[in-house]
């Protein structure tokens, strides 16, 4: 239980800071047609992909502050992660900005489409410094132990996005444009209030403690994150190319995969809740390193994520026809969008259990393994979306998103369900973390 408290405030969080803003755009700017409702799709689908290559400071900062609070000082790794975190958005952030026209024509070969998605870039690129530095100080408050802080400052954003989408997209006349000024304009509000929080909140773990950035802390962070970063990365671009895969099958097909995937990640986010759950509780716990804590940790994680796929399954073929008609009129894309939820139990159960295992495997140093999987999944599903798109339309490529979480599930198995050698694998390295800190005091730093 203390597992689910830990996760239902970072369910909450990420519904309302990454799907709920989605799905406020798109309701919003549905009103403009088909070509905005398909820009939004692809501008989102996007900032996924700008998501998971920050995700490898934020999960690292989170599981190294976890592993520290209270045994090793806590500034430097801090002060490291912001520093990464400013080299990281300059990155990403520049580039998307200059290249947003050809980025937007991969997507789609309707000009309108292309256009839109192109003005909606321009400004979500150039907010990208936000977004990343939110992230961060989120992933700091998790690896103190805190998630309600995250919860609340994302339900503030969420406030603040349904207030301001309706006065830019058509108060101003801003368009699909104003949507993307409205999410920026929410979150450089939310950062605000965050960066107040977060200063009180260290002022009592780390008191006057000056550190400098170290590269030894850069190292850690990116070490510990970037497997994380790295699945989450190939899922945003797989995403991106099935988003092209489905734009060659028309505007309906890209709308309604954009209407029901947007639907749908209300119930992915309870896995990467649960994902998160797992990897705080098991690195502040000091027990990552030790084999047999980890099959424990990990063999309950993987039945709660089987489950909250299969409840996810049952919500969305029951809601299907209702959720979708808040967002469309046309009934060629209505059509699109509910069969899509239709076909998506055979999904969301494997990818429940594959998700939530993640945050286990990330926190006991396993992430590595749980890349490879996920890599070789989508080495399946990709050619298989564009062989059976080709022949059997969406249907097909709904199948083949099944069959590639269903493999990566099942080359993780060895990894939850036990070592094969127990006394073999409790030789190979360390002691776990636990009894090399447990006898030393505590910092308080």
């Amino acid at each position: 239980m203390r597992l689910i408290r830990l996760a239902l405030p970072v369910y909450v969080e990420l519904l309302t800071a990454v799907v709920a803003v989605g799905l406020i755009d798109t309701l919003w700017v549905s009103g403009l047609g088909s070509e905005a409702v398909a820009a939004v799709t692809v501008a989102t689908t996007t900032e996924n992909l700008a998501l998971g290559v920050i995700l490898c400071v934020g999960t690292g900062t989170t599981v190294l502050v976890g592993r520290r609070d209270g045994r090793a000082p806590l500034a430097p790794v801090i002060r490291t992660a912001w520093l990464l975190v400013g080299v990281f958005a300059l990155a990403v952030a520049v580039p998307g900005v200059l290249l947003r026209e050809p980025i937007a024509r991969l997507f789609t070969d309707d000009p309108v489409t292309a256009g839109l998605t192109a003005g909606y870039y321009a400004v979500a690129f150039a907010g990208i410094p936000v977004f990343y530095a939110q992230n961060l100080a989120d992933g700091v408050f998790k690896g103190l132990g805190d998630t309600r802080t995250p919860m609340r400052t994302a339900l503030l954003c969420n406030a603040l996005v349904i207030g301001l989408d309706p006065l830019l997209i058509y108060g101003f006349g801003l368009g699909v444009r104003g949507a993307a000024l409205a999410t920026v304009a929410a979150r450089l509000a939310t950062l605000a209030v965050s960066a107040l929080l977060l200063v009180r909140r260290l002022r009592t773990r780390i008191g006057t403690t000056k550190a400098s950035a170290g590269r030894s802390d850069a190292a850690a962070i990116l070490r510990t994150g970037l497997p994380m970063s790295g699945d989450f990365l190939a899922r945003a671009l797989v995403g991106m190319a099935l988003t092209g895969i489905v734009g060659r099958l028309g505007v309906a097909a890209l709308a309604g995969y954009g209407i029901g995937l947007k639907i749908m990640m209300a119930g992915v986010m309870s896995f990467y809740a649960l994902r998160q759950a797992a990897m705080i509780r098991t690195s502040r716990a000091g027990e990552a390193d030790g084999p047999s804590s980890h099959h424990e940790h990990a063999v309950p994680v993987v039945r709660y994520g089987l489950a909250a796929g299969l409840a996810a399954s049952l919500v969305l073929n029951a809601l299907a026809p209702a959720a979708v008609g808040l967002f469309t009129t046309d009934p060629a894309v209505a059509a699109e969008a509910v069969w899509f939820l239709r076909c998506m139990p055979l999904y969301l159960v494997p990818f429940g259990g594959l998700i939530a295992v993640g945050g286990v495997l990330q926190a006991g140093g396993r992430g590595a393994g749980l890349l490879a999987a996920t890599l070789a999944g989508f080495a399946v599903q990709l050619p298989l979306a564009f062989l059976l798109g080709s022949r059997m339309g969406t249907t097909g490529v709904w199948l083949a998103m099944a069959a590639g979480a269903a493999l990566s599930l099942g080359l993780l198995s060895p990894a939850w369900r036990g070592p094969r050698a127990p006394g073999r694998a409790s030789a190979r390295g360390r002691a776990p973390r636990s009894t090399r800190t447990a006898a030393g005091p505590r910092s308080g730093r």
